[in-house]
């Protein structure tokens, strides 16, 4: 049974971009003692210290993880978070996924009691994002000719696979397919980073004229999802992330050029590739998580829309 008072909670992959944000959000509760871990320590100080975060939580070395038998949450935040990574080393998605989850699976075979909640994707689902997700869509795979846009979501469903397999296991995988904060890496190469790179640099983005349609779940919701998700009551299972509505690219587009300045050109001759697939729809109309009690507040804008200026304002004080 939890102990509802003080809940041990392990976050694994602690400097990632999401991982940072429910840092943040968690740490504010009083009844959360925290275990952070990091392959690069030193980030992680650095970000502790500069978001004034010391109460009740400790840094963690992954030979330590073992070692405290005690963890009432177990949340995985491990990946590649930046496509540019899947392209260099394609193996890596494959190799990181495997190492950290069974080091976790081993972990709650001994500890029943424990939480475990997963950080899934989207990218689950595969590449065919012609229409958006639902509960009864179908994996569509060429087997016989596999690429590098099917990797990804391959290593992803293999996850998700294993965890429906220990059906008595408190495992939760939530598929996220789109997540804005302040705390974005802007070296990751992804929609939003690109327009806010060219805001900031005052340069003109050309584009295509398809417009593709975005899902970003605001922080808050987020965390309020996994907090759904900790219950002694909580069932193995998967969930998809979303938000109050998706945005279009040309909606995102727009925002940008009334609110900060960013001038673009719709170009027919220019197409965007990405290394996961083109993904036109990349959203989900599944609300299964409405069963555990989530029901956001933000839209993909208001997420967009409070993360930038969160962002521009830290970005402002390391400048400072």
């Amino acid at each position: 049974m939890l102990n509802k008072d003080c809940l041990k909670i392990a976050i694994l992959g602690a400097t990632g971009h999401i991982a940072k944000s429910l840092v943040v959000g968690l740490s504010s509760f009083k009844h959360y003692e925290l275990f952070l871990f990091a392959r690069t320590q030193e980030r992680l100080v650095s970000f502790l210290f500069e978001n004034n975060i010391n109460d009740k939580t400790h840094i963690r070395d992954y030979k330590q993880f073992q070692d405290l038998d005690t963890y009432n949450v177990i949340i995985n935040c491990i990946g590649v978070g930046n496509p540019e990574d899947l392209l260099r080393n394609p193996f890596s998605v494959f190799q990181i996924t495997e190492q950290y989850d069974n080091m976790i699976l081993q972990y709650i075979q001994k500890n029943p009691d424990t939480i475990y909640i997963n950080l899934s994707s989207g990218a689950a689902y595969g590449s065919d994002f012609e229409q958006p997700a639902t509960n009864t869509k179908l994996l569509n795979l060429n087997i016989n000719n596999l690429s590098l846009k099917d990797y990804y979501g391959i290593s992803k469903l293999n996850m998700e696979a294993k965890h429906r397999s220990l059906e008595s296991f408190k495992i939760v995988d939530l598929r996220i397919f789109g997540f804005f904060s302040a705390f974005i890496d802007m070296k990751s190469k992804f929609l939003l980073t690109e327009v806010i790179e060219h805001v900031w640099m005052r340069k003109v983005l050309n584009t295509s004229s398809e417009n593709i349609l975005r899902d970003y779940v605001h922080p808050e919701d987020f965390l309020s999802l996994v907090q759904s998700c900790m219950d002694e009551n909580i069932h193995n299972g998967v969930y998809d992330v979303y938000s109050l509505k998706p945005a279009t690219k040309f909606d995102i587009l727009d925002y940008f050029a009334r609110e900060h300045g960013l001038k673009y050109e719709v170009d027919t001759r220019y197409t965007y590739d990405s290394i996961t697939g083109s993904k036109t729809n990349y959203y989900s109309l599944n609300s299964d998580a409405s069963t555990i009690g989530y029901l956001p507040s933000y839209t993909s804008i208001e997420s967009i829309e409070s993360g930038y200026q969160q962002l521009r304002m830290r970005n402002k004080n390391e400048n400072n």
